[in-house]
């Protein structure tokens, strides 16, 4: 069912049409000095992209102030990119949810379809039971949910959390993320 959207370009447009609208906003905020936000974005290397998308979905949309003394950078949140792992976040997300239920056989699917390795998957894994767990973001964010969530079984547990269908939930989780996708937070994170 996931491996479905992981493969399907139009469902990573989508996401990409979600970060421009992000930097919109963004930029429409201005810069902490009143000053004018500019294009400060950068070339990004993913893993994981599905055939089919362009040269504009390797790009991490990022803001410059125009002001000179100033020039501060902000990076909004992406929907795309997880913090500075080079897999796209809904491989990271979709991946480490189907471990929960992956055979060999699947894995071999998955590293076929997408590069990944099972140390990768490993560290991904760890990732969501430590480092995430222990972040201020998900202290502070863990606090919306009711009962909690199985800490154990992230990221399945909390893409459960999210109504729809497939593509809804995950759009939905990658949101609840954005905080930790960019900017100073992803050093928090």
């Amino acid at each position: 069912m996931y491996q479905a959207l992981l493969a399907d370009a139009r469902f990573h447009e989508l996401l990409l049409a979600f970060d421009h609208d992000m930097a919109d906003a963004a930029r429409r905020e201005g810069c902490h000095c009143g000053g004018v936000l500019h294009s400060g974005r950068f070339r990004r290397k993913p893993r994981g992209v599905p055939a089919g998308l362009g040269e504009d979905y390797h790009w991490r949309l990022s803001l410059c102030c125009a002001v000179h003394g100033c020039r501060r950078r902000k990076t909004p949140a992406s929907l795309r990119f997880l913090g500075r792992k080079v897999y796209l976040g809904a491989v990271v997300v979709l991946v480490s949810t189907m471990l929960h239920g992956a055979t060999v056989r699947r894995m071999e699917q998955l590293s076929e379809l997408l590069g990944v390795s099972r140390r990768t998957v490993a560290r991904w894994r760890e990732w969501w039971r430590k480092a995430f767990t222990e972040s201020p973001f998900w202290r502070a964010a863990r606090a919306a949910f009711m009962p909690s969530v199985d800490q154990q079984r992230l990221p399945a547990s909390l893409l459960e959390r999210f109504a729809g269908g497939d593509a809804e939930r995950l759009i939905a989780l990658l949101r609840f993320l954005g905080p930790i996708t960019g900017g100073a937070a992803v050093h928090a994170a």
